[in-house]
């Protein structure tokens, strides 16, 4: 399958979704110190050739910024406390405002099937409605499962140039579902 970058946007975060935690799980935000454990899921989650490399773009990315963490990242935690899953309720610049940004979501392959998705985006997103209005993504054509989830969310495709919306039929295609381009035909 082609990988082809994606974007989609949440015009506003009112009316979130809500699920929960499958039994056995928990959620809790990132403490000093969680750099390793968010270096080892994202690696795990094949976001990063090595954990190393997933620690250093976190330090690079994130290690100025651990206040913001402090309040922003989640974690969900397996049985025994330790952390096996991870996004960011961040923010950056979307056509030219600063907005809300799902951010690195990841799950350990062992914990992926178990329904723990869903309930990291929702509370991301509440997360995220304390501080912005609306929010986007980045994300692509190989993760066309994860992006079916977030159209479910209220997510809408960004169309930004000819190669996305090849991509965007794609997605229609692969999740069979009519994708709106929002453009006349």
């Amino acid at each position: 399958m082609p990988y082809i970058p994606l974007t989609m946007q949440r015009p506003n975060l009112a009316e979130l979704p809500d699920a929960p935690l499958p039994a056995g799980y928990g959620m809790r935000t990132f403490r000093r110190g969680d750099e390793t454990a968010w270096a080892r899921i994202e690696w795990a989650a094949g976001e990063f050739k090595t954990e190393e490399e997933a620690l250093q773009h976190f330090r690079k990315e994130f290690g100025e910024h651990l206040a913001g963490m402090e309040e922003r990242c989640l974690f969900i935690t397996d049985e025994h406390g330790d952390p096996i899953g991870t996004t960011t309720a961040w923010y950056g610049e979307f056509q030219g405002a600063v907005i809300g940004r799902i951010h690195w979501v990841a799950v350990v392959p062992e914990h992926q099937g178990k329904k723990l998705s869903k309930p990291l985006l929702s509370q991301a997103l509440r997360t995220m409605a304390r501080f912005h209005e609306q929010a986007y993504l980045t994300t692509q054509t190989t993760s066309y499962k994860a992006v079916g989830m977030y159209l479910n969310y209220g997510f809408i495709p960004v169309f930004e140039n000819e190669k996305c919306e090849e991509g965007w039929r794609m997605i229609g295609q692969l999740l069979n579902r009519t994708i709106d381009t929002g453009r006349a035909t």
